[in-house]
């Protein structure tokens, strides 16, 4: 019974939208500047970068504190362990809170891979703002340290729970940059 209660433990928290809390406490809304997304980028973009950062930093802990917690109780190698950390990503993605319209998941995904594969989240984290400043593209670093994090996790533990959520992940980042990934095909994302 404790590893639905986590799972479900962390869809909520991961629901918990900092960007929409921080732009509301500014009087501003968020949906309708920049890109309209509720998550760190574009805060960053209508609220300034030192905003950026602290959304940045509570999306990424949105999604470690529930994963550690799965650690904690049920042991790293755990499925629940693992399904918590996906659906942490998932309640980034879509909140119950706020209409199940939330961000793109890239901060938040950081969190839960820094926690439960270290060396493949600090490779996505690396890879995240590389491509971000070599292309001045957000979307390109999201996706790609995305696609680095799943990658690195299946080298380093091959198949298993953590891997599996790694893709899962990757895959939920995938879907939420679909109009991006379009945008870039045609030449046509801005820079961030």
């Amino acid at each position: 019974m404790l590893g639905p209660a986590l799972i479900a433990l962390a869809y909520l928290v991961g629901s918990i939208s900092f960007g929409l809390l921080a732009a509301r406490r500014a009087q501003v809304d968020l949906r309708s500047v920049g890109s309209g997304n509720v998550g760190a980028t574009n805060v960053g973009r209508a609220l300034g970068k030192r905003t950026g950062r602290v959304v940045l930093a509570l999306d990424a802990a949105k999604g470690a504190l529930p994963s550690l917690a799965g650690w904690a109780l049920l042991g790293l190698d755990s499925p629940w362990t693992a399904g918590a950390g996906l659906a942490a990503v998932v309640g980034h993605c879509f909140p119950v809170w706020h209409r199940f319209a939330g961000g793109k998941g890239a901060a938040t995904a950081a969190g839960v891979m820094l926690a439960l594969v270290p060396l493949a989240g600090v490779g996505a984290a690396l890879a995240y703002v590389l491509l971000k400043r070599v292309t001045r593209r957000a979307s390109v670093g999201s996706l790609g340290g995305a696609a680095l994090g799943a990658g690195l996790a299946a080298l380093l533990l091959g198949p298993g729970p953590r891997a599996y959520m790694a893709a899962g992940i990757l895959a939920v980042v995938v879907l939420r940059h679909a109009d991006n990934l379009v945008r870039l095909v045609r030449g046509e994302e801005p820079p961030s």
